[in-house]
């Protein structure tokens, strides 16, 4: 898949594409009804299968002052979107003077004039341009004058009647459920960072733990997890503050249950699977130790109950 920052001095060959444009933070299903129905389109036409999305994430732009909120960091997100299928990806720079276009300036300069779009796909609540003023509704009439086709894709719904979102994906992960989470993601939520030098309690009570840095990543319910790590296995998780040792920052502490050695510096990407318990704090390490050993058997259980 070929990645490109910006609209303007493309190659002819990254021309002429059907887009699939949106956020897409999270990739969930509704978002991949979008990118695949773009793919059917792009077969159809003879023209590249593109996704259009923004980077930053547009409320990181306007809300610095909010609290982490990505559930797919660029990376993941990239590595997600490459997976069904696409072959170009535009992740154009979001900045201020960026989101001053008004709805016409961007179908005009991005889409028709910049991209040479054939055709665009978005979602039913997609909106762009200054003050959130472009509608799906304006984007067809715009595509209509500028010459590129246009197709508005309606809702996804689980069989319970509930709409797939990034705000109802974020909800489930709050409220300690990730599996839940994962019937609208279509996989396992993962957090992915570096593994950070931590303060080496839980190797010395037995429970050597890989502390991965969180980054922009959604902060879940804080507690314990059964986990799957990429390449490495089965595992356990807290997400938490370490009341029992007398720790104060959030940290995301991985147990790998079929794996011993040095971790620093890699990248892990840990899927949350099942949540086990709540956070609590606990008199003495010893009740932590023998703890810990029952959230490894249950997450041994749920694992192989998955």
């Amino acid at each position: 898949m070929q990645v490109f920052r910006d609209w303007t001095d493309l190659p002819a060959a990254a021309r002429g594409a059907v887009l699939a444009i949106g956020n897409f933070d999270g990739v969930h299903l509704g978002h991949c009804a979008v990118i695949e129905e773009a793919a059917r389109r792009a077969a159809e036409l003879g023209a590249p299968h593109a996704v259009l999305t923004f980077e930053p994430h547009p409320r990181k732009v306007f809300r610095p002052d909010l609290p982490p909120f990505r559930l797919t960091p660029f990376p993941a997100k990239a590595r997600l979107i490459e997976a069904l299928g696409v072959e170009i990806l535009f992740a154009l720079r979001f900045d201020l003077e960026f989101a001053r276009k008004t709805p016409e300036a961007f179908a005009r300069e991005v889409l028709a004039e910049g991209l040479g779009a054939r055709h665009v796909l978005a979602g039913y609540n997609f909106v762009f341009g200054h003050g959130r003023a472009g509608t799906p509704a304006r984007l067809v009439e715009l595509g209509r004058a500028m010459g590129f086709g246009v197709t508005i894709v309606p809702p996804v719904t689980r069989a319970d009647g509930q709409v797939i979102s990034a705000t109802a994906v974020r909800e489930h992960l709050q409220r300690g459920a990730p599996r839940a989470a994962a019937s609208l993601l279509g996989r396992p939520w993962e957090i992915e960072g570096p593994v950070e030098e931590g303060d080496r309690r839980g190797r010395a009570i037995g429970f050597p733990t890989a502390n991965v840095a969180l980054g922009e990543h959604f902060r879940p319910a804080t507690g314990v997890y059964a986990v799957e790590v990429e390449g490495l296995g089965p595992g356990v998780a807290n997400f938490g503050h370490r009341p029992t040792v007398g720790g104060s920052d959030l940290r995301f502490e991985v147990h790998l249950l079929d794996f011993s050695g040095d971790l620093y510096g890699k990248t892990l990407r840990v899927a949350l699977i099942e949540y086990l318990r709540g956070e609590r704090k606990f008199d003495s390490l010893a009740s932590l130790k023998a703890q810990i050993a029952e959230d490894a058997r249950q997450a041994r259980e749920a694992l192989a109950q998955r």
